[in-house]
C-alpha cells in the first residue's frame, strides 16, 4: 500500500504536546530552582541572625565615631609611609614568587602541554587548595613560623597567589590556539619542548597580564595583613582601632584608597600596552 503523509491535525496536535511538556519541563526546572534558592536563603538568614533593632541602637554611636574623624590625622607621614612602602612590597614581591613558582606547576595543570596525564589531576587539587586557603590565613600561618613582620605577609600573599597565577595560565594555555603545538608535536617535539618554545611565548602578554591583574588583587590585599601582624598599613590601622583612634583610622583609610586607586590605574594601562 503507498504510504500517505500524516494528517495535518495530527502534526499540530504532535507539535502542540511536545511544545507544551517542553514548557512544563522548564517551569518546573524554575520553580526548583526557586525553591532551592528560598531554602538556601532561608538557611543564611537563620545562621546569621540579622537584627534591625541592633543595628539602629548602634547608629548612634557610629555616627558619634564619624564626627570624631575630622579632620583625619596624618601626622607621623614617615610611619605611614613606611608602612604604606611595605604593602606594596609584600603585593610586589608576594606576586613576583607565586609567578615564578607558579611556571613549573602550570605545565603540570593544562591538559594540552601535560607531560603525564595522571598528574594533571594531583596538581589541580593542590591549585585549588593553595587558593582555597586566604593568604591572610597563610599570612597568619607564617607569623607563627617565623615572626612578625612584612616577611610573614609576603610569604603568605605568595602561596596564597601562586595557586591563583597558575590557574589562570593554565585556563590561557587550555584556552590557546593548539594547531602549532601539534605541529610540533608531529615533528617528534616532547609535550615540555612543545609548551616552552612554541605554546608559552605566544601567551607571554596574556600570561603578564593575568600577573598584573593578580599583583593589582595582591595590593587591596595585603592593607589588611598588619591585622595579624604581618606588615603594611593595616598594622597601623589595627593600632589606630584599638585606641579608637577614629580620625587617625580615616587618615590611614584615604592612604588605602590612594594606594588601591595608584595601583588599579597602573595596572589597568600596563595590561592595556601588553593585549
Amino acid at each position: 500500500m503507498p504510504l500517505t503523509a500524516e494528517p495535518p491535525n495530527a502534526q499540530r496536535a504532535a507539535m502542540w504536546s511536545a511544545a507544551r511538556w517542553a514548557a512544563i519541563r522548564s517551569a518546573a526546572r524554575w520553580a526548583v530552582g526557586l525553591l532551592a534558592a528560598a531554602v538556601l536563603y532561608g538557611a543564611c538568614l537563620w545562621v546569621v541572625s540579622p537584627d534591625l533593632p541592633r543595628l539602629w541602637a548602634g547608629l548612634p554611636r557610629l555616627l558619634r565615631w564619624f564626627s570624631t574623624a575630622f579632620p583625619p590625622d596624618f601626622s607621623g607621614p614617615g610611619d605611614l609611609a613606611r608602612r604604606a612602602a611595605e604593602t606594596v612590597a609584600i603585593a610586589t614581591l608576594g606576586t613576583t614568587l607565586a609567578a615564578v613558582a607558579a611556571l613549573p606547576l602550570v605545565l603540570f595543570a593544562a591538559r594540552p602541554v601535560a607531560p603525564a596525564a595522571w598528574l594533571y589531576h594531583p596538581v589541580r587539587g593542590v591549585l585549588d587548595l593553595l587558593r582555597g586557603v586566604d593568604g591572610f590565613v597563610f599570612a597568619l600561618i607564617f607569623v607563627a613560623a617565623v615572626g612578625l613582620g612584612p616577611f610573614a605577609g609576603m610569604l603568605g600573599v605568595a602561596l596564597h597567589s601562586t595557586g591563583s597565577v597558575a590557574k589562570l595560565w593554565s585556563e590561557a594555555l587550555e584556552a590557546a590556539d593548539l594547531a602549532p603545538v601539534e605541529a610540533a608535536l608531529s615533528a617528534g617535539a616532547s609535550r615540555a619542548q612543545a609548551a616552552t618554545v612554541v605554546l608559552l611565548p605566544g601567551a607571554l602578554p596574556q600570561m603578564a597580564s593575568t600577573v598584573l591583574y593578580v599583583w593589582e588583587f595582591n595590593i587591596r590585599a595585603s592593607t589588611v595583613l598588619g591585622l595579624v601582624g604581618a606588615g603594611g598599613v593595616g598594622q597601623e590601622l589595627k593600632n589606630a582601632v584599638d585606641l579608637l583612634d577614629f580620625a587617625r583610622v580615616l587618615a590611614i583609610l584615604l592612604v588605602i584608597v590612594a594606594l588601591v586607586l595608584a595601583a588599579d590605574r597602573i595596572s589597568a594601562r600596563l595590561r592595556a600596552a601588553l593585549l
